[in-house]
């Protein structure tokens, strides 16, 4: 990474995302959505998609541009296209959101503003697919072969959306009320299994092991994570969408693609355990000891989603598994690795062009982990109590719970910024000759 080209917008989609974040927080706080609502009811999709793509996949759009070139060890395809695509992105998600508020009838009847939304954000995702794609297609080997299939996803997700959209504003006809009725799983587990979870798998098997100087873990080693993830999103989306086609059941289709998927987790769970016992860095920082309850979140995701389905109660329960997944897996992920990538980020961007010409702090200088830690303990410990509230029908609990989510997120928050603004580096060595401050939302590159 030492002299590598930093991605400009990289710090900006992080900054949006979190703006995003805060404002489905505000939300569930006030009561908006699921539970108060159906899981399907309008002001429901509102959430879930100011979560998933405002959030979460804005987030890993900003790491990919810039650690997809790491992983390949080429320049990205285009600098030219992060901007405009995070502009598509913001526009199309405002855009679809109205609708769905029209649908819910908290705005006046303008359907029409789901299929623009959704045109909006197919070419917005259009283009990073474009970028990342032909960047990663440069070497087909190791983590970069788990970004394709996650932008393979996306392009399933995109492409569910849009028909999902055209058949809520009544334009799609019969195929699309079909779609409708039995594809939402379809596009879920595009989006979340393969787009955000595989993605995110293949991107730490990279970041891991640099981070905590520990060996990569090698393509045969990954192979099963690899394939069986692959294979569980074909046939949820292939298997599922013929299924749908032929007016068959999915029970099936989606019970092998829940196998498969849990043997994903599990090898990539394996090879997980193997960094960490690898490493060269013994002291493990605090991004890393936060990425283990992101772990621990996959792994009750995993026995939770086995348990309602055994249970069969499902279509109670569907919630709180979606958001242990979104919150505690996903969500918690990330929030981990920005702590980490905004501070190696700054460190680069700040002291790589007078390292070795004078001295300069250590990445870790830039942070406060003390001070850190105990919003990373309130964010996952609300987060298991939000779940746990869903589980037994306490939404009052559920709300306090995403309030104290939100004081845990408001001071990670504080704290990227307190080492944007490099607030913690020791004065004798916070800006040496040549060195100065980095603009807040964005690279100078």
């Amino acid at each position: 990474m030492i002299g590598a080209s930093i991605s400009r917008w990289t710090i900006t989609y992080f900054a949006v995302a979190l703006a995003w974040l805060f404002a489905v927080l505000i939300l569930m706080v006030a009561g908006v959505g699921y539970p108060a609502s159906e899981i399907a009811a309008p002001d429901t999709l509102v959430l879930v998609h100011v979560l998933c793509i405002g959030w979460l996949s804005l987030a890993l759009c900003g790491a990919l541009f810039q650690f997809v070139p790491v992983l390949v060890a080429k320049p990205l395809f285009s600098d030219r296209m992060p901007l405009p695509a995070l502009a598509l992105l913001n526009i199309g998600l405002l855009a679809l959101l109205a609708g769905f508020l029209s649908l819910g009838g908290r705005l006046p009847p303008v359907l029409w503003l789901l299929p623009l939304g959704a045109v909006l954000l197919a070419a917005g995702f259009g283009l990073v697919l474009v970028d990342l794609g032909m960047t990663a297609w440069q070497r087909r080997t190791g983590p970069s072969r788990f970004v394709l299939v996650g932008l393979a996803s996306l392009f399933a997700t995109t492409c569910f959306g849009v028909l999902f959209a055209f058949t809520l504003a009544g334009e799609a006809g019969p195929m699309g009320d079909l779609a409708v009725a039995h594809g939402i799983p379809l596009h879920a587990i595009a989006g979340l299994g393969g787009w955000l979870t595989l993605t995110a798998m293949g991107v730490s098997y990279r970041l891991l092991p640099m981070f905590m100087l520990s060996p990569d873990v090698d393509d045969k080693q990954s192979r099963i994570t690899f394939v069986a993830g692959t294979l569980a999103i074909v046939v949820a989306v292939v298997g599922g969408s013929i299924a749908i086609g032929v007016a068959s059941g999915l029970s099936a289709v989606l019970s092998a693609a829940a196998i498969l998927g849990a043997v994903s987790a599990a090898s990539y769970g394996r090879d997980v355990v193997r960094i960490f016992r690898m490493r060269k860095r013994r002291q493990l920082e605090l991004s890393m000891r936060m990425s283990t309850l992101s772990f621990a979140s996959l792994t009750g995701t995993i026995v939770l989603g086995g348990a309602i389905v055994v249970t069969d109660t499902i279509a109670a329960h569907i919630g709180s598994f979606v958001f242990l997944a979104s919150f505690g897996w996903l969500s918690g992920l990330v929030l981990a690795k920005l702590y980490k990538i905004v501070a190696f980020l700054t460190w680069i961007e700040t002291y790589g062009p007078v390292l070795g010409r004078t001295p300069t702090p250590r990445v870790q200088d830039l942070v406060t982990e003390g001070r850190a830690t105990k919003w990373f303990v309130i964010y996952y410990a609300s987060v298991w109590a939000g779940t746990a509230a869903l589980l037994i029908g306490q939404p009052v609990t559920f709300r306090l719970s995403i309030a104290f989510i939100s004081l845990g997120i408001v001071g990670i928050v504080h704290e990227m910024i307190r080492t944007r603004r490099l607030a913690d580096v020791a004065q004798s060595l916070r800006l040496p000759g040549g060195a100065s401050i980095p603009p807040l939302l964005f690279a100078r590159n």
